[in-house]
């Protein structure tokens, strides 16, 4: 079968690549362009372990055609850190314990990341909407949701 061409940016930088039309995002990410910061846990859009950032919104890479992807904008967890120095977001997740396994921590990071690049001071209820779509069976919860609510805090 043909391949298709797909200009995007990843992470701030121009990519241009050759895939197979059938061929997911979270493939390309991890196989293609060596981020493996991105998990695969259900491969059906149930976890939220691919969530990545696309153009502002979040999106399960499990789901989504990379050849979908031409002109986009993707964010992935590798893509938050600047000059070595940890995002604030993933400071947060460390000092309130956010994480455990931390299979599911960045998706939950990313989920977190355009929450807020939308909505600087979301609610409790806002912040556990935009985590809804991630599961982690290790955290419960509650030191994400403080995690994520220091980040807003401090950006007031």
């Amino acid at each position: 079968m043909d391949k298709v061409k797909v200009n995007m940016f990843v992470n701030g930088k121009p990519v241009s690549l050759e895939v197979k039309p059938y061929a997911r995002l979270l493939d390309v990410l991890r196989e293609d362009l060596g981020l493996t910061g991105t998990k695969e846990g259900c491969g059906v859009g149930e976890c939220g372990a691919c969530t990545v950032i696309v153009d502002g919104e979040t999106v399960n890479t499990c789901l989504t055609l990379a050849a979908s992807m031409d002109g986009k904008h993707i964010t992935t967890i590798e893509g938050l850190m600047e000059n070595e120095k940890l995002h604030p977001i993933q400071e947060a997740f460390i000092k309130h314990n956010a994480l455990q396994c931390g299979f599911c921590t960045p998706g939950l990071i990313m989920s977190a990341k355009a929450l807020l690049d939308s909505n600087p001071n979301p609610s409790t209820e806002q912040i556990k909407v935009a985590i809804s779509g991630n599961l982690c069976r290790c955290t419960g919860y509650e030191q994400v949701v403080d995690a994520i609510k220091e980040v807003a805090e401090k950006s007031k």
